[in-house]
């Protein structure tokens, strides 16, 4: 690994052909890997912010394991059914309370974050009641029901003084996040194209309430890439328009349609996602994120097993990840809150920032029942 500024300039001056001229990556061969700040944010006093947690479901194991392992703090864990606070208790926090009426955790001065991770129906409710209690808050996704009260939020945030962040947790899985650091340090040039496709079996959800979920595809599971998709683009080149579609595979058990692909035009350059949630044998998660300078290529078998690779004019790199998305992600989630919070700035996963890959996603789904694009630059 290159450490250093003199080494990452020089590896950068390899890249654009200073170094090796118009040497191909065949002649170069393999070179070392960039030594990127990929890792979950760590706060300098996790304790100082204590954590309440507002819904025990099943996500929850991976906020409360990944809590633990970033060493944060969490006083309370509240769900309406007490015997599900009560196994969260006994598996990560024994030493935290546990309530069934959230109001007791907007009531106790000790607790400075709100985790709330309910179901999107009624969770603005309990992210308003608490930033009027004067607690930070980091809200599961999909952050809101439609993008104006999204924006009310945003304003209310602000207004109070609190920070508001979306558990946008992909931008801490290893590979998305050493490619969002590659691309910001310039190591492939000005992006062109980022592809997406994605095989897996979401037959999980049989009998649970994401079922109902019509577009289930392009709703809940597509944010994480729009989400990455505009983070890799930046806030300086936002999406002009999209084309999404969505339909029932002939063998899929589930109600929501389990096909489903979306384009996005970028100024510039485009994104293309492809998603099959029916697929059963021969699983596939593959990202291509090209530029003016080189490719980063990011493969695995599914989300928590990727080998990433970067092909510029010096050669090949292989960086060697450590972590996985469950629990690393949420770890990033709620450590870039606890940094936001402690050094007085926005976090990169606020929920301001979250409204521009909300608005992606909603007009996909918009798209999907239009059968045309949608325009984004209106």
């Amino acid at each position: 690994m290159l450490a250093g500024s003199s080494g990452f300039a020089s590896y950068r001056a390899a890249m654009s052909g200073e170094t090796y001229g118009v040497s191909t990556e065949r002649t170069a061969g393999v070179i070392p890997a960039p030594d990127l700040p990929y890792g979950p944010p760590q706060p300098k006093n996790p304790y100082l912010h204590p954590i309440g947690v507002i819904g025990c479901g099943g996500i929850t194991q991976s906020h409360l394991q990944a809590y633990r392992n970033g060493g944060f703090q969490v006083a309370a864990l509240c769900d309406h059914t007490r015997a599900k606070a009560e196994k969260r208790r006994e598996e990560f926090y024994p030493e935290a309370s546990v309530s069934t009426d959230y109001r007791e955790l907007l009531d106790r001065p000790d607790i400075a974050v709100l985790d709330i991770t309910t179901h999107p129906e009624g969770r603005s409710d309990l992210i308003e009641a608490a930033l009027r209690a004067g607690k930070h808050v980091l809200s599961q996704k999909p952050f809101v029901l439609d993008l104006e009260t999204g924006h009310r939020l945003c304003t209310l945030a602000r207004d109070l003084g609190l920070k508001l962040a979306v558990n946008q947790n992909g931008r801490w899985a290893p590979h998305f996040s050493w490619m969002r650091q590659a691309i910001a340090a310039g190591l492939i040039g000005e992006l062109a194209t980022v592809d997406f496709q994605v095989h897996w079996d979401h037959h999980w959800i049989l009998g649970t309430a994401f079922e109902t979920v019509n577009h289930l595809v392009l709703y809940d599971f597509a944010i994480h890439w729009f989400d990455i998709a505009a983070l890799l683009f930046g806030e300086n080149r936002l999406p002009l328009r999209i084309y999404a579609a969505a339909q029932r595979s002939s063998h899929q058990r589930a109600r929501p349609p389990f096909l489903a692909h979306a384009a996005v035009e970028f100024p510039n350059g485009q994104a293309t996602f492809s998603f099959n949630a029916a697929c059963a044998f021969g699983q596939e998660d593959r990202t291509t994120a090209a530029g003016s300078l080189g490719t980063i290529r990011s493969t695995g078998p599914g989300l928590t097993q990727q080998q990433v690779s970067l092909h510029t004019a010096a050669g090949i790199a292989h960086p060697r990840l450590g972590g996985c998305w469950f629990p690393d992600g949420f770890q990033g989630a709620m450590g870039e809150l606890l940094c936001a919070i402690e050094e007085r700035r926005e976090p990169l996963n606020s929920a301001a920032a979250n409204l521009r890959s909300l608005r992606l996603c909603f007009a996909a789904i918009e798209s999907a029942e239009r059968g045309t694009a949608v325009d984004l630059a209106r």
